[in-house]
């Protein structure tokens, strides 16, 4: 995302969520315990437009993605989402099916890691905007479930179809989308759809860790380490490479690449500065 913006200030106050940053790591936690998290429209606008302001400041170097309550996210709201939706003509329908690509998008596409610190109920929207995060940490209470068919719809929603079968293979993301059933933490983490499983009741603190160790390392290599693993996924072997080698041009003129030798040379450790 461009670091570029107009006018407009960074937003104080976030009506559907909560933002909290430290030491470089933003921490977002979905505020609505008494409904499992279930994502509004505003809940969807907010987590897409607050990754984009967190792009644009270069401040944030790693960001947590937590659930606030028993579960992480039980996805979109039955009553102010789907029953709202059955009112709606088909371009307001593509708008709003839009805005829910947008956020996973965003998490694809902002320049710094995204960690899904996920307890409990993952489930319908609230699986893909786990998927989406380049790490999911889980305890055991983790459950996920991609339920669109079960509510009659595709199971290729935001995104879904594209990243799951890369990151469990086409069987088990067909499996997945297609039944709903969910998968608790012990299956997930076997078919590598959890990036870390943490002890009972630990995993906003493992992906806290996890978020810290990020923010402390070089935070442009992660960046462009990130940006080549959405962007190859479509990439002939040649585009890949080509794009690999103009990448890694460039980090060897930045001050890190410098910094680390250095700190070889003088026996210490590297002081990363993300340039």
């Amino acid at each position: 995302m461009s670091p570029f913006t107009g006018s407009a200030v960074r937003t104080a106050d976030w009506q559907h969520l909560r933002c909290a940053i430290a030491d470089g790591v933003a921490t977002v936690t979905l505020a609505r315990p008494e409904k499992l998290n279930a994502l509004t429209f505003g809940a969807y606008a907010d987590l897409r437009d607050l990754l984009a302001e967190l792009s644009r400041e270069r401040s944030v170097r790693a960001l947590v993605l937590a659930g606030e309550g028993r579960g992480f996210c039980s996805g979109g709201d039955v009553d102010e989402i789907i029953g709202a939706t059955l009112s709606m003509d088909t371009a307001q329908l593509l708008d709003f099916n839009r805005m829910t690509g947008q956020v996973v998008r965003a998490v694809r596409e902002c320049p710094f890691p995204v960690i899904a610190a996920v307890h409990g109920v993952a489930a319908g929207a609230g699986a893909v905007l786990a998927l989406a995060a380049d790490f999911r940490v889980a305890d055991p209470s983790a459950r996920f479930a991609f339920l669109f068919t079960r509510v009659g719809l595709s199971g290729g929603d935001m995104g879904a179809a594209y990243l799951l079968p890369r990151v469990v293979g086409l069987g088990h993301a067909t499996r997945l989308l297609m039944l709903g059933e969910p998968v608790r933490a012990p299956e997930a983490e076997r078919i590598g759809l959890i990036s870390e499983l943490a002890d009972e009741g630990g995993a906003d603190e493992a992906a806290q860790q996890l978020a810290h160790r990020l923010a402390e390392g070089p935070a442009l290599a992660y960046a462009q380490t990130k940006a080549l693993l959405t962007a190859e996924l479509d990439m002939p072997l040649a585009a890949s490479v080509e794009l690999d080698a103009s990448t890694q041009a460039l980090l060897m003129n930045g001050e890190d690449y410098a910094e680390f030798h250095a700190a070889f040379t003088e026996k210490r450790a590297p002081k990363w500065r993300g340039r």
